[in-house]
């Protein structure tokens, strides 16, 4: 190996540790407010990516009514909740929520969707339609089970997944697809050459790391969200709406995903069932950062990056192997330094 390849491949792994790190802090995200660890995260970036090539080659995605549909699901359901006490702003609220909102994507993007459509449009269309799944997924799927173990929000978060993905190829087919770069500029420093496409990726990643740092850190809503994680009970005490703080880590994360694919999907072709092996990638991140440091699950993306990277080039057919393999280590060390406790007796 020279020092051309080299730089090629720390390259390479760069701008796919900045994707990694985007689904890192996701889940990160996540699991710090509602306990979930959210493996239909790659589903968000399927749904994002795929959603935005079919509305950039002029078609309505399957995707858009899956959000209408699930919106309807969710109305009822808030129905049925407050059964006993019917209050019309509740109801307003909801009606607002679960039906308007996801009425006024569909109508935008039957409208909208065309050859001719600006890039900018399709993106924005695209981000909207995950982040209304998002929204209602949380409320379909976790927010009954808000109180439960973190065992039993892991089975319905897979449960999730395995619709999602059944799902994602009835919308988008087996076939792969792929979207038109957000821009054609290009540039070369010495032997290395940065598209308008690579650029985008870094800075989204930085922009999302600093953002979710300075929320987390010095926002009141952040601050509360941090709060909802640590103790329920206590956050509903206060007067923190939990719920609110799960609907919007939910909506953070699937938008999260939607950039991420939207993202990938000019760069390579990406297929219904891509995303999850991307997710896990970026799940890797987010364990080596302890599931609650955002910087720390930044650097262990683009280390993660770099080092499949290199693994492509040196045993490509073990390159997924090595990956993964990364996790073995990080666990051990986390059991050994974690405090015993003793089994409970009958």
């Amino acid at each position: 190996m020279n020092t051309t390849i080299m730089l090629f491949l720390i390259q390479d792994g760069i701008t796919n540790g900045a994707i990694y790190a985007l689904l890192g802090l996701a889940l990160v995200l996540v699991f710090a407010v509602t306990r979930v660890i959210l493996i239909p995260q790659g589903e968000f970036v399927t749904y994002g990516a795929l959603s935005y090539a079919m509305l950039c080659a002029g078609h309505v995605p399957g995707t858009v009514w899956l959000a209408a549909a699930m919106g309807v699901v969710a109305f009822v359901l808030d129905l049925f909740a407050s059964r006993r006490a019917l209050h019309l702003k509740k109801i307003g609220r909801s009606l607002a929520l679960n039906i308007a909102f996801p009425a006024v994507i569909l109508a935008a993007t039957w409208l909208l969707a065309g050859p001719t459509t600006p890039i900018a449009v399709n993106i924005v269309l695209a981000l909207l339609i995950v982040a209304a799944i998002g929204l209602f997924l949380y409320r379909l799927a976790f927010q009954p089970l808000a109180h439960t173990s973190v065992l039993v929000l892991l089975i319905a978060s897979v449960g999730c997944h395995l619709a999602l993905q059944g799902l994602g190829l009835v919308f988008f087919g087996a076939e792969g697809l792929r979207g038109p770069p957000l821009s054609t500029a290009a540039f070369t420093i010495g032997d290395l050459r940065f598209t308008g496409q690579s650029i985008a990726v870094y800075g989204v990643t930085i922009a999302f790391i600093v953002a979710l740092w300075l929320f987390f850190g010095v926002t009141l809503m952040g601050k509360a969200l941090r709060a909802t994680a640590v103790n329920r009970l206590g956050a509903r005490l206060v007067g923190i709406r939990t719920t609110l703080s799960g609907q919007i880590a939910f909506l953070l994360a699937s938008v999260i995903g939607a950039i991420s694919g939207i993202l990938i999907v000019p760069i390579t072709t990406l297929y219904y069932d891509t995303g999850f092996l991307i997710g896990l990638k970026g799940f890797i991140a987010a364990i080596i950062g302890g599931l609650v440091s955002y910087p720390l699950t930044a650097v262990a993306a683009l280390i993660v990056g770099t080092i499949e990277a290199f693994s492509s080039f040196y045993a490509s057919n073990f390159k997924e192997v090595i990956v993964f393999t990364l996790i073995i280590p990080v666990l051990v060390l986390r059991s050994l330094a974690a405090p015993a406790v003793e089994e409970e007796k009958d």
